[in-house]
């Protein structure tokens, strides 16, 4: 690949978990690659050493807090880039660990995406500043919860959300549905973009603790129904979404989704139910590359490249 290096291209480096998406987005725009030399000491212990030039350079670093490690490998890697005296950096996060753990529900619970987010605040700034941008997280308060000179963006995925839609869809008259009430308003905006009818399932909490799926909002017989969830993590709430529009009456069904985690058995469990055409996914997330490539029948991943690309070019 050739690349025209200039002093106003962004510097892009990227943690070891995002180095393929990093390598696609260079050629999208007025980037040049990083170099990092790394490796580990038979103890368990890291060693990483910044290469390339930074020094009064504009950087982007590509990196999420998916694993502990990715987190500290991150958080290494930004005070490193700082302290080597670069201008300006932007850290983009495609998937922002621990989003489901963002309030306290009993008594002593940590709240682990605020704890993760001060860490990150505590990044040193330079000289022209210092911005992390997030892509679809599942609370729009984890921004918020950053402190100090930290900079924060949520950077919406709704265009290459739409487009993955329309992939999917085999008639114009599709029903665009979610797992549950919690995404009715999101999947509501997104219905009205496709010029569709949204729907959602009402669920009640059983004495035992589990939710069962009590109804399903809106027409769907004899219908293509594609589900919409921000992420997918174990399939189980989307395996009992599927089956309550499986029984509405849906003629097939078919998934999109933002954050591929597939924890554990989760393909297994949402390829064994029976009842999913094909699952959508973006490669915020590593996993969901890795389950694409062993079920490229069934899961298809759309790349966020470009949108990171296009964002950071207008930075």
């Amino acid at each position: 690949m050739s690349l025209v290096i200039e002093k106003n291209n962004k510097l892009l480096f990227s943690t070891m978990t995002y180095k393929s998406l990093a390598e696609s987005m260079l050629p999208m725009g007025n980037f040049e690659p990083g170099t990092l030399n790394r490796k580990d000491f038979p103890d368990g212990e890291h060693y990483t050493r910044i290469e390339t030039p930074i020094t009064g350079r504009d950087v982007v670093l590509l990196a999420g807090t998916i694993t502990d490690r990715d987190t500290l490998e991150l958080y290494d890697l930004a005070c490193g880039l700082v302290d080597g005296g670069v201008h300006r950096l932007w850290i983009v996060i495609p998937y922002y660990g621990y989003s489901t753990m963002e309030r306290a529900v009993k008594d002593g619970e940590i709240v682990t995406a605020k704890t993760r987010a001060r860490l990150l605040s505590s990044i040193p700034v330079p000289g022209s500043g210092i911005q992390t941008v997030m892509f679809d997280l599942h609370v729009d308060a984890i921004a918020q919860y950053f402190e100090g000179n930290a900079r924060t963006m949520h950077l919406h995925g709704r265009t290459l959300l739409l487009n993955m839609i329309r992939s999917l869809a085999t008639s114009a008259d599709f029903v665009l549905a979610s797992t549950d009430a919690g995404r009715a308003k999101q999947v509501q905006s997104l219905a009205n973009d496709l010029g569709v009818f949204p729907s959602f399932v009402f669920k009640r909490r059983l004495d035992s603790g589990a939710t069962e799926v009590s109804a399903v909002s809106a027409q769907v017989k004899d219908k293509q129904v594609i589900i919409y969830d921000d992420m997918i993590r174990t399939g189980g709430s989307l395996v009992g979404a599927v089956m309550a529009y499986k029984e509405a009456g849906a003629a097939n069904i078919s998934v999109v989704t933002t954050h591929g985690v597939f924890a554990g058995d989760a393909i297994a469990k949402l390829r064994g139910c029976g009842l999913i055409d094909k699952i959508a996914v973006t490669d915020s997330h590593p996993n969901a590359c890795i389950a694409a490539a062993a079920n490229p029948d069934f899961i298809f991943v759309s790349s966020t490249a470009s949108l990171f690309a296009e964002f950071l070019n207008k930075s």
